[in-house]
This record gives C-alpha cells, sequence and structure tokens, in this order.
C-alpha cells in the first residue's frame, strides 16, 4: 500500500502541478506574458481546511462524509488546492470529534478505512497532499486507556500507589489524590482526580510517558502506511501546559518519529498566541505554526484588506514575521490564515465587503508559507455568533440543487441567511468571489517565488497605502548549483488609485507577470510605471 501512495505523490502528482504552469492567465493586462516552467513538489502547499460532517454528504443521510469529500476533489483541484486538511475523523462522541475514542479508525458517521484510502488515492492522483488532525493532547473519556485506567484506580485498596506494571495506562493520564484546580474532576467511586483542561470528558495525555509515545508511533505508522502526508497538531501548546521545554521537545520527538518513516512527512501546529510563543515554539524545529497574529479581525491580513492598517503596515508585518520566526528555525514554513473553524468567519469580519473580502484573499495568497483556507471561505459563507457549532454550518454548494447539502450539527442556528450566492452560481459568475479565489491561487501556484522567496522591502516604492517588496528564492538543482530568482510585489491597500514610479535601474527589464484586481481591471505597465487601481496587488519578474 505504501509504495502505491509514494508513486502517486512523486509521480501523479507532477500532472496537476504541470497544469498550474500551462496557460496561466491573471487579469488581462498587455504585459500578462510571464509562464513559469518550474516545477515544484514540497511542503509549500495551498490547504483547504475540510469539517466533514458538513462538507458534502454522499449517501443521503444528512450528514458530510469521506466519500463526499472524494466527490468534491475536482472542484477543489480545479480551485487551485493542493493540500487539504481533514479535521478529526476517528470514532468519537461529539460533532466536532476532537475527543478521540480510537486512534486507529474512522468514525461510521464519516465512513470507513476503505473509504480513507480511497480519499488518499484519489488525492495524491490529482496531486493533493492530505494531512489529518492529530488530537495529542487529550482523550475521549470514553476511549479504551482511560476507561481501564478509572477501573483500575477502582479496584486499589485505600492507601495503595499507581503501578503502571500491573495497569500501564494508569500512566497515560495525568492522576493525582489531590484535585489541584477547576480542570481537576474525580474519578467516579474513587479519591482519585483526573487533570481535564478543555472539557470533563476530554482528560489530559501525560506526554512524558514512554508507553504512551510508543502508542502514537504505532498509531502514526498506521495513518502513514495509509498514506496520509501530514498531521495538523491540535492544542500543540498545552501538552504540558506549565512546561514549555517539554513541550518544544515532545513536538520534536513525534515529528521526527513520523519524519522517519516519511521524508517529505509536514507537521503544522496549532499555538494560537502572539508572535514571541510562537517563535518559541518554533524551536522545536517542526516545520509550521498556525501564524495566529495574521489572522482574524485583529489580525494584520483583515485590518489591512479593511484598510485599518495601509500597505507599508502590512509590508512591515510580513517582514516581521519573518524575521522573528526565522531566527527560531530557518527552514521554517509559515502558515497564514484569514479564520478556521474557532473564529468568526471573515465574511462576517468584513462585513460582507465583497472588495474587501477579494483583498483580504488576494493577501493571503501572496504571503510567505503554505496558505490555509477554511472550507466556504471561497464564496464567502457566514457563521453567526461565537457559538461552535455555528461557525460550521453546511458548505453552500446550491440554492437549487439540494444533492450533497448537508444538515446542520446539533446546536447550530438554521436562519443564517448567506449574502453570497452558492458555488454553482458563483462559478459561472466571471467577477465572483470564487472565481476571485481561483485567480489568486493559481497567481501563487505558477510564481513559485511568492511562497518561497525570502523578503526584503522596496522603501522607494513604500508611501504608506503602496508598498513594495522583493522576493528572493534561492534552490539547489539536480547537478548541485544554486539558482536565484526574484519576483517585485506591490500592494495598494487604499480605495484609490496610485501611480508607482519603477523609473530606478533596479527595476529595468521587469515586466507584469501577475496582478489581482478587486474589479477586474487591467494594470498596465507603460513608460516606467504602472496605475495600481484600489485594492490592488501586482507582479513584477524578468518574464
Amino acid at each position: 500500500m505504501k509504495l502505491r501512495f509514494v508513486i502517486k505523490r512523486r509521480l501523479l502528482s507532477f500532472l496537476m502541478l504541470l497544469s498550474f504552469m500551462v496557460g496561466a492567465v491573471f487579469g488581462c493586462g498587455k504585459n500578462n506574458n510571464y509562464k513559469k516552467t518550474e516545477i515544484v513538489d514540497d511542503n509549500y502547499r495551498n490547504y483547504y481546511e475540510i469539517f466533514v460532517h458538513s462538507f458534502y454528504d454522499s449517501d443521503g443521510d444528512g450528514i458530510g462524509d469521506l466519500n463526499g469529500v472524494t466527490q468534491k476533489l475536482d472542484y477543489l483541484s480545479e480551485l487551485g488546492i493542493n493540500g487539504i486538511w481533514l479535521m478529526p475523523i476517528m470514532p468519537s462522541t461529539t460533532y466536532h470529534k476532537y475527543d478521540v475514542i480510537d486512534y486507529m479508525d474512522i468514525d461510521s458517521e464519516y465512513g470507513t478505512m476503505d473509504d480513507f484510502d480511497n480519499l488518499v488515492e484519489e488525492c495524491h492522483k490529482r496531486g493533493i497532499n492530505i494531512i489529518i488532525d492529530m488530537v495529542m493532547n487529550h482523550s475521549s473519556s470514553q476511549n479504551e486507556w482511560f476507561l481501564e485506567a478509572c477501573d483500575y484506580l477502582r479496584s486499589l485498596e485505600d492507601g495503595s500507589q499507581i503501578d503502571e506494571n500491573v495497569c500501564p495506562y494508569a500512566g497515560y493520564y495525568n492522576f493525582s489524590k489531590e484535585k489541584k484546580s477547576d480542570s481537576w474532576y474525580q474519578v467516579e467511586g474513587t479519591d482519585w482526580y483526573y487533570e481535564a483542561v478543555f472539557w470533563s470528558e476530554m482528560p489530559d495525555f501525560n506526554l512524558e510517558n514512554d508507553n504512551l509515545r510508543k502508542e502514537f508511533e504505532k498509531i502514526s505508522d498506521f495513518w502513514i502506511e495509509h498514506g496520509i502526508d501530514g498531521y495538523r497538531m491540535d492544542a500543540a501548546m498545552h501538552y504540558e501546559d506549565d512546561d514549555q521545554n517539554a513541550t518544544i521537545e515532545i513536538m520534536n520527538w513525534i515529528y521526527n518519529y513520523c519524519l522517519s518513516k516519511e521524508p517529505d512527512f509536514y507537521m503544522v501546529s496549532e499555538v494560537w498566541a502572539n508572535k514571541a510563543t510562537i517563535a518559541a515554539f518554533y524551536k522545536s524545529m517542526t516545520p509550521s505554526m498556525f501564524n495566529f497574529p495574521a489572522s482574524g479581525a485583529e489580525g494584520t491580513i483583515e485590518k489591512a484588506a479593511r484598510g485599518q492598517i495601509n500597505a507599508e503596515g502590512l509590508v512591515n508585518a510580513m517582514i516581521d514575521y519573518q524575521t522573528i520566526y526565522s531566527a527560531s528555525n530557518e527552514d521554517y514554513i509559515d502558515a497564514p490564515f484569514l479564520t478556521n473553524h474557532d473564529q468568526v468567519r471573515v465574511a462576517n469580519n468584513l462585513m460582507s465587503d465583497e472588495n474587501d473580502l477579494k483583498m483580504a484573499a488576494g493577501i493571503l495568497m501572496t504571503m510567505s508559507g503554505s496558505t490555509f483556507i477554511y472550507y466556504g471561505e471561497e464564496i464567502g459563507m457566514k457563521s453567526k455568533g461565537s457559538d461552535d457549532p455555528n461557525k460550521r454550518l453546511p458548505m453552500n454548494w446550491s440554492s437549487t440543487d439540494t444533492t450533497g447539502i448537508c444538515d446542520l450539527v446539533e446546536g447550530a442556528d438554521s436562519d443564517v441567511e448567506q449574502t453570497f450566492a452558492p458555488v454553482d452560481e458563483q462559478l459561472i459568475d466571471e467577477s465572483s468571489l470564487l472565481n476571485f479565489y481561483k485567480k489568486a491561487i493559481e497567481l501563487r501556484n505558477s510564481i513559485p517565488e511568492i511562497a518561497r522567496g525570502t523578503i526584503s522591502k522596496l522603501d522607494d516604492l513604500c508611501s504608506g497605502d503602496v508598498a513594495g517588496i522583493k522576493r528572493t528564492w534561492t534552490r539547489e538543482d539536480e547537478n548541485g548549483d544554486f539558482l536565484t530568482s526574484s519576483i517585485v510585489v506591490i500592494y495598494n491597500t487604499s480605495d484609490e488609485s496610485k501611480e508607482v514610479d519603477l523609473s530606478s535601474d533596479e527595476y529595468d527589464g521587469l515586466k507584469i507577470v501577475g496582478y489581482l484586481t478587486v474589479d477586474d481591471s487591467n494594470i498596465v505597465l507603460d513608460n516606467d510605471s504602472i496605475i495600481m487601481p484600489g485594492q490592488s496587488i501586482c507582479v513584477l519578474g524578468n518574464g
């Protein structure tokens, strides 16, 4: 099985990547004659986060499933997606499935292991990598490990201590005779307590335990053998809440173990914190942390899209991320995103302003690293309030054809009126938000310097609402020679047109190789200057 997946990853992904390089058109300007011939197959990708329950229902039971995801892979491929992140798919007691009962199975609501294997195979045929949510901070209270540990504690005589030789599972969790805080709960029928920071039914693991680590190594073997390309690590910063260094060591251990089994293994971790804390966790030498300071209503991207910070502030923030994160791990791969399943959707934050939503997408798709799109973001789906179920509403495929459209998860409101048209209508509207996403992702996929290049600020192109950066990418070719290429990216975050002077010798010979405008207007290079429409992005290169 593993050999088959490797073949698909190395050879079949070539086909999709090649398609990105052929005939790319970014707008209608007469200077758009840039064609990139390099094919890059690495861990810089455009990921699409899928809550399976609400994505697409293949069997009519109202619940999204793995076969439904498979049926929509062509949609994702045409969007330009080359990576998907599946939120938890393992057996669980809840709709969100972050309380895992069995780490080596598929929740029956979503399908079977055969369905998963088929999904992986179909992903790899299209050059799409697949990563799964790995919930390693805690399990379900219904997990066999926890149930057996609690049964063992109930069997202990008064005054007896835990003997892991008798019950190894008792070492998998944090048990104490003392209720240390409000996040400690009593084991029924005993005077023992267990730690469960997020919820009483999610007991925390003791990841310092060697036997538990062996379990997760076995679990990783299982999923790698089933063809996964990586993990999204849930709640990574909480593995040892009182010991950051211990948490960093845990992250390093599991990543390096997986890397020893799959040399291209990718890992992106949830460290919901400020830049300094994220930088500290990059010392784990794991590749990616979600860039939370760039996300959400108060994040850099959305603030720039709505004009709350100007273009120069935007590029200063980009350089700041690069400086701080690379100081801990020079090989880091940033993981920017707009919103995720725990946050109010970007359409709510930007008041469903289509131009602002397009600008946010354009900024995201010209950021460093691997980008992440939350399902439905590309069509402007809204959430409602702060309740978790309302952030996971059914994907809006059509208003006339209900095939595959999922039921609401328990607790979600049914009266959320979507501002933007569903997928089927936006696909045929050239000026839709969905088609803007396609253009932005195609631009990114066809110019590898965008994701991979090191940023330097071009001070002569920075004047508040307009700002320019150079992205320089150095890589080793098959002969061991180092190749360097550069592009220039210019942002206009204001609502007004701006003229940009490119008469400096530094820009001599550059051509427009792509651009994004929210109103489909053109950007043309004329007499060593370009007119940047309001809320636009222009990429210059050697052509």
